[in-house]
């Protein structure tokens, strides 16, 4: 097991129990700090009883100021906002406020890999941990996968590499964070109700590599204009991927036929699985990952030829009556949903609406040219059904849940049509995750077939 090494604080609240903050809180103790833990939410009685018996002070239901006394450091829960009233006073108190993947700092000296981007982070993620994992190499997912990264790389192997996705809530509070090899997969406004403008998300973004030496490595997406200028001042060693940009010498891209990497070819383009042009950028990202973390190239090709996807992620789940069905849950945001419409040549119906964040849809309009009916739901429905009347989409019906979606969506529906749940929003003003609102569209097509 591994422990905290030179950890420059003794006395640590913990601000948020759900899983990163109850493991976090668990590892402080083991090493020896003092901590206190703080959640709004009144936290279930035996995470309550289990912190007591490790000697936590737990405080739930509010968030007095007197927490803050005597109190060396704060580990915020990521999706706490820092208009929060005790990180406002930690703030003028000058404690220093971290995130839990700050401490994979002081656990682990291995190297490990960090991935991030406003899309394609969790099948990028996955593609590169099977692509070590095929190439008999150990590996561990942690981070915004759903595997809480503390808890991770306390229990990391000497052979092991950590494969971390990575949020910007959980950058934006990292002070000596410094992945061996970061990848940055690409730049689109999203979270701007947390993070007030693009450029606060860009720096927290780039928190992924501003401690990064020549030692390290940045794989990057040469095609995106705001990572290029974001990057340019890294110390890391770049090393690009590109669907445009052909012969890269240091670096991953394809042509027509092949994907290569730097000047080996990897695998034929009709022998990959996974569909759509985003996913092959997240295909050359994880390509250049796995290789500079020792993946070979049959582990590599194994991969590809067999994986399908990640859960929620233009996920197929089933066809009925010649109609294929796809869950894309995850895309909680335009570019992702554009993307998804993107990967069909079909006629579409696009199930799609959510939390509103105060954005518009017009971007979303010329990627609905293949779409023959909306099913629209959540907050942005009548936004969306604005964006779906520009466009011209024939038939925009609205729905109160996913069955009645499903079930509209099915009607409306050919043979050979597709029927997508890709919401272009987050799933907080319906559903506590994005999991749960692609669960209720799996279990409303199984009721349907």
């Amino acid at each position: 097991m591994n422990k905290l090494k030179n950890f420059p604080y003794q006395n640590v609240l913990v601000l948020g129990l759900a899983k990163s903050g109850t493991a976090a809180c668990k590892v402080l103790v083991k090493n020896g700090c003092t901590v206190r833990a703080n959640d709004l939410q009144v936290a279930s009685d035996s995470v309550i009883a289990e912190l007591h018996a490790l000697g936590i002070e737990v405080t739930t239901g509010s968030h007095p100021l007197t927490l803050l006394d005597e109190v060396d450091v704060v580990v915020k829960n990521p999706g706490i906002p820092y208009e929060n009233e005790l990180i406002k006073e930690a703030e003028i108190k000058g404690i220093p406020i971290i995130t839990e993947i700050e401490l994979i700092h002081y656990l682990i000296t291995e190297p490990y890999i960090g991935i991030t981007g406003s899309n394609g982070k969790t099948t990028t993620t996955t593609l590169i941990h099977e692509m070590l994992q095929k190439s008999n190499k150990g590996s561990k997912l942690a981070g915004n996968i759903g595997k809480v990264a503390v808890e991770i790389a306390e229990n990391l192997k000497k052979e092991e590499t950590m494969v971390v996705e990575l949020s910007s809530f959980q950058l934006m509070g990292t002070e000596k964070f410094q992945p061996h090899i970061a990848v940055m997969l690409n730049l689109f406004q999203a979270h701007l109700d947390y993070h007030k403008t693009f450029e606060n998300y860009k720096d927290a973004k780039a928190r992924i590599f501003v401690n990064q030496t020549e030692e390290d490595y940045l794989v990057y997406n040469a095609s995106d204009s705001e990572i290029a200028e974001l990057i340019e001042n890294t110390m890391a060693t770049k090393v690009p991927f590109s669907l445009s940009e052909k012969e890269l010498t240091n670096g991953a891209w394809c042509d027509e036929t092949y994907v290569y990497f730097r000047n080996e070819r990897i695998i034929a383009r009709e022998e990959i699985r996974l569909v759509g042009d985003h996913n092959l950028e997240n295909i050359l990202a994880a390509i250049a990952a796995s290789i500079l973390s020792g993946a070979t190239r049959d582990g590599i090709v194994e991969v590809l030829t067999t994986f399908p996807g990640v859960k929620h992620r233009t996920q197929y789940v089933d066809q009925v009556q010649g109609r294929l069905f796809y869950n894309d849950s995850k895309a909680t945001n335009i570019l992702a949903t554009s993307k998804a419409l993107d990967s069909f040549e079909q006629p579409v119906i696009l199930l799609a609406g959510g939390l509103d964040r105060g954005n518009n849809f017009d971007s979303l309009i010329p990627y609905l040219k293949n779409v023959k009916a909306m099913i629209l739901f959540g907050e942005t429905a009548t936004k969306l059904n604005e964006t779906g009347q520009q466009a011209g989409v024939e038939d925009i019906l609205f729905a109160d849940n996913m069955a009645q979606a499903v079930d509209q969506a099915f009607q409306l529906s050919d043979e050979k049509d597709i029927i997508l749940l890709s919401p272009a929003c987050a799933s907080w003003d319906q559903y506590q995750t994005f999991e749960e609102r692609g669960d209720m569209f799996i279990e409303a097509v199984h009721t349907l077939k």
